[in-house]
């Protein structure tokens, strides 16, 4: 394996990483963005991102990465698609490996998001790609006019169902409080879709089907009392699980989220968190992108303090 040295590397190219790579390289530092995915991270699932201050019209989440990753580019910045194997510090310096290349830098950003946390209830596993989905935009248009069951409360769930409306008539939201968790004007409107049937106080106890879905059995949280249910998909948003397996030795939140200061700093001198994978009360692409800027900001000042 070849190493190469950069001053900056990120590891991780949702809108965080991107947002970080383009303030590190227009300061000057040689940056380098590692992903084995690709660009966009979760925003790629974003149908319209219409809340971004000052994106008027609406682009899509895909759209909006892309140019993001063009900005950078235009900076200096450099991403490649490679997978992450492991991150240590030698003095003054990481060394970062990969399944192609030893890289070597100065400071280095966490920036690989969190994935959708599954129901873990019998029969989602084995229906999985057969219509259990976390992706109502990848897979919605295989379902249209059929039974869409779209698990969930938060803003997630709510912009998903609504999503789905658009595709099918008959679209049932389970969520398993009283209340939907989501923001006003995002829980308004699929209260308010006709197409659109809240199911509170109630969870998906079971999904059944021979060789695809074709049931679920849908449980009353308070009476306990089940009722099997007639469906054709069941989309999942019930929450986010942060991908921190690279970085164990980072102190984390008791929802395994990593700890940082205002800084984006972790417990490491010159190891930053940011986006989605970082302990913090409000997660959104705003938000990821302003924890990218402050990241490379910071960066920037460290590595002026520990460069040969």
């Amino acid at each position: 394996m070849s190493e190469t040295f950069y001053d900056y590397i990120i590891i991780g190219a949702g809108v965080a990483g991107i947002a970080s790579a383009q303030y590190a390289a227009r300061s000057g530092l040689k940056t380098l963005v590692i992903d084995s995915s690709g660009s966009g991270g979760q925003a790629l699932l974003i149908v319209s991102l219409e809340n971004y201050p000052g994106l008027v019209p609406p682009i899509s989440g895909m759209d909006f990465s892309l140019n993001m990753k063009k900005q950078a580019e235009g900076f200096g910045a450099t991403f490649v698609n490679e997978k992450v194997s492991s991150i240590d510090k030698i003095a003054n310096k990481f060394s970062i490996k990969t399944n192609k290349t030893v890289y070597s830098c100065y400071a280095v950003l966490i920036a690989t998001g969190a994935e959708h946390r599954a129901l873990g209830v019998p029969g989602e596993k084995e229906h999985e790609g057969r219509g259990v989905s976390y992706c109502a935009t990848c897979d919605g248009p295989f379902f249209k006019g059929k039974n869409i069951f779209v698990v969930g409360g938060g803003d997630s769930a709510c912009d998903e169902a609504m999503y789905l409306s658009t595709l099918s008539d008959h679209i049932t939201l389970v969520h398993r409080r009283a209340k939907l968790r989501a923001t006003g004007r995002v829980a308004n409107r699929v209260l308010q879709n006709p197409k659109i049937t809240v199911r509170f106080n109630s969870d998906i106890k079971e999904i059944r089907g021979n060789g695809k879905v074709e049931y679920v059995i849908l449980r009353n949280v308070e009476t306990q009392e089940e009722t099997e249910v007639p469906a054709d998909a069941v989309f999942v948003f019930v929450g986010m699980l942060p991908k921190t397996d690279l970085v164990q030795m980072l102190p984390k939140d008791e929802a395994g989220y990593i700890k940082t200061n205002d800084k984006m700093e972790t417990a490491i001198k010159g190891f930053f968190a940011a986006g989605d994978v970082r302990a913090k009360p409000f997660r959104q692409v705003v938000t990821a992108t302003a924890d990218g800027a402050i990241a490379a900001h910071e960066a920037f000042e460290y590595i002026g303090t520990v460069k040969d």
